[in-house]
């Protein structure tokens, strides 16, 4: 079973050096040491979130701490393409589903999109609440899946933001249930952010599938069938990393 992983600040991995003693403590010790009962001779992760991997073992156990010597400290390089989920946002949880997964399939980044078919509307104290309950889920699905840096969250945007990512990315994707062009046999940029825009329940709107086209953006389709938009983004990622990243 592959050993849980803590986060750390970037101060404590900062000096680190292979043999160095580190103290885990706060949320993050009381999690290891009080809910996951970790033991004396257990191997855990350390990461910063932007990067930085340890591998330590736990030599003490106290009340909300663990006692760490670090074995292997490594640096994960970060992509020379960055992808980007723009997901409309969606009623039923769907969007916090798809965010999940997608972080699990290695996105670097998710954009909350008012789209003008999505049900639920982000204002004021709401869009504060919703965009913090996004963040605390990528944070906890890149805990799951060991991964090393976090990915960016943000948001509420519209249509003229994104169409100004749009504008500004080595290239942009609409998934579309119409689209002519598959995404499996699309190339991908070997750098620069790469841009998956999932619509809400009713799809992309007509007008702003023409006006994200008309900034530089490729409607795509996945595949026969059509996805929810929980499953469209994360199902995207993974057709795009069988093309590069996973090989």
């Amino acid at each position: 079973m592959t050993a849980p992983l803590f986060f750390v600040s970037a101060d404590q991995l900062a000096g680190a050096a292979v043999g160095s003693e580190l103290l885990l403590d706060g949320p993050e010790g009381r999690h290891g040491a009080t809910v996951k009962r970790i033991g004396v001779g257990e191997q855990v992760l350390l990461t910063d979130g932007v990067g930085h991997r340890a591998d330590a073992v736990v030599e003490g156990v106290g009340v909300g701490t663990l006692r760490l010597r670090l074995q292997a400290i490594t640096l994960e390089q970060q992509p020379d393409s960055r992808f980007i989920l723009i997901q409309a946002l969606a009623k039923g949880d769907r969007d916090e589903l798809a965010i999940e997964a997608a972080t699990e399939l290695g996105v670097d980044e998710v954009v909350a999109w008012q789209a003008a078919r999505s049900i639920v509307i982000w204002r004021g104290e709401r869009a504060v609440r919703s965009l913090r309950k996004w963040q605390s889920i990528v944070l906890a699905a890149t805990k799951q899946s060991r991964r090393t840096r976090i990915p960016l969250v943000s948001g509420p945007a519209d249509q003229v933001a994104v169409m100004a990512r749009i504008e500004a990315a080595a290239l942009a994707l609409v998934l579309h249930e119409d689209a002519q062009v598959a995404l499996a046999g699309l190339a991908l940029p070997q750098s620069g952010d790469v841009l998956v825009i999932v619509g809400p329940e009713g799809g992309v709107a007509a007008d702003e599938l023409s006006a994200f086209v008309a900034a530089g953006a490729v409607a795509v389709r996945l595949g026969p069938h059509v996805l929810r938009s929980s499953s469209a983004g994360p199902a995207a990622l993974a057709v795009m990393s069988a093309a590069g990243r996973w090989r």
